[in-house]
């Protein structure tokens, strides 16, 4: 098993903190086992017994009827009730399965998950641990629906530090791995490239597509999959939902609007598939309304979507390295600059605009820079900041990690990924 450190202290950080831990994350990344079996055996080695901890795992036939949020109350209920005395600990997985109904005997309002475990938290020796899948069940609601008392955990597909925990052997050749496969732990566990492939493509066609669909209601799965196509070869590019309800416009000879793209796009978001990095203007200090990037939350995934013909090392390097300063807890934007060349302003791009609280770095992604003509293209946007925070660029083609003259910090991938440097 694979260890998820990062996770597991956060869970243990926030034990009896009189807060509901919600977990969120793509489905498959790891959730269930880290609260089911990491932080389980991590109380059972602590000294709570197995009586202590009710598990309901609502995506099982056997606690189908605990989706029903009035008799999962009642039963926890008895139990935490029974025995005053004793602690206790609820895991309930995959909560976005839970329904909504009604409560007859008080009068016939309408009662949801949120009500019951609001209800649940008020019980002084219970202690209350939640997974879900989907962010419009959870994350979006937790300050709302949660009443402000609510710890959110995200977690993401294997960052490759966890990967190379695993594989060992040559950075390298895991490095290339991990950006083939990506970090879906089961993919990890397969030793056969042909079932990582097919396990991934799997995972679209019986899980993901399947339950963006269904949750959402929507009549068009043909586009929801061409959105993901376009999405998977253009990570790392500009677009907006106008611009790819053209792009499919034109290659499907038929009329897709724009806000039914947009709101396919929220829903793929939603399930944690991909995320969004919103533009920011560096000396202006706004944001820009479009157009943004999309990145997959897995780089196996976009991978598989593309059935491996569009590998792509540079852009797949960036998605890695936005996927980990979010994992880290980051704020990440792109950032733009204007360059005024004569009566002309030309926008330069910085990749990633990171910040932390009140401190910032400045983030170019560059898989080589083997010409200077290439060189000052990546660096130039760099040079136009005006200020002093500290400029990183991320690279593929250097054995360490230097400053140049400019007082740039390159630094190799392997080095970063690894969190064998600072980078703040």
């Amino acid at each position: 098993m694979i260890a998820r450190t990062h996770y597991l202290n956060r869970l243990v950080r926030n034990m009896w903190n009189g807060e509901i831990k919600v977990i969120t994350g793509l489905r498959r990344s790891g959730k269930s086992v880290l609260l089911f079996d990491l932080f389980y055996e991590h109380l059972l080695n602590s000294g709570v017994s197995e009586e202590q901890i009710i598990k309901l795992e609502l995506d099982q036939r056997r606690y189908y009827k605990y989706r029903n949020p009035i008799l999962l109350c009642e039963y926890v209920e008895s139990i935490v009730t029974a025995n005053k005395d004793k602690q206790y600990y609820l895991f309930i997985d995959e909560v976005q399965f839970t329904i909504k109904v009604v409560d007859k005997e008080n009068g016939g309002i309408e009662v949801t998950i949120y009500d019951m475990l609001n209800e649940l938290k008020a019980y002084k020796n219970l202690d209350v641990y939640v997974t879900g899948s989907n962010s419009k069940m959870l994350s979006k609601d937790i300050a709302t629906e949660f009443r402000g008392r609510a710890t959110q955990i995200h977690v993401y597909p294997l960052a490759f530090e966890e990967f190379y925990s695993y594989v060992g052997g040559d950075k390298r050749t895991a490095l290339d791995q991990y950006m083939l496969y990506g970090g879906m732990p089961r993919v990890v566990a397969l030793a056969d490239e042909t079932e990582k492939k097919a396990y991934l493509s799997r995972l679209y066609e019986e899980l993901y597509v399947k339950d963006i669909v269904e949750r959402n209601a929507l009549e068009r799965e043909d586009i929801l999959n061409a959105i993901l196509d376009f999405i998977a070869s253009q990570i790392g590019s500009l677009t907006n939902p106008t611009n790819i309800a053209n792009a499919l416009t034109s290659m499907r000879q038929e009329r897709v609007n724009s806000a039914m793209v947009s709101s396919y796009l929220t829903h793929t978001m939603d399930a944690f598939l991909i995320d969004m990095a919103k533009r920011y203007d560096v000396k202006g200090k706004t944001y820009f309304n479009y157009p943004n990037k999309y990145y997959y939350t897995d780089v196996g995934l976009r991978n598989a979507r593309l059935n491996y013909r569009q590998f792509d090392p540079g852009h797949i390097m960036e998605n890695i390295i936005y996927n980990e300063l979010i994992r880290r807890g980051y704020c990440v934007d792109v950032g733009v600059v204007v360059e005024r060349k004569k009566n002309e302003k030309i926008q330069r791009e910085i990749d990633f605009v990171v910040n932390d609280g009140d401190r910032r770095i400045y983030i170019q992604s560059a898989y080589q820079m083997e010409t200077e003509q290439k060189e000052n293209t990546e660096l130039q946007s760099l040079k136009l900041t005006g200020d002093f925070f500290k400029k990183i660029v991320i690279r593929m083609d250097i054995p360490h990690n230097f400053y140049d003259d400019n007082g740039f910090f390159h630094c190799n991938l392997i080095d970063f990924l690894l969190e064998n440097v600072e980078i703040f």
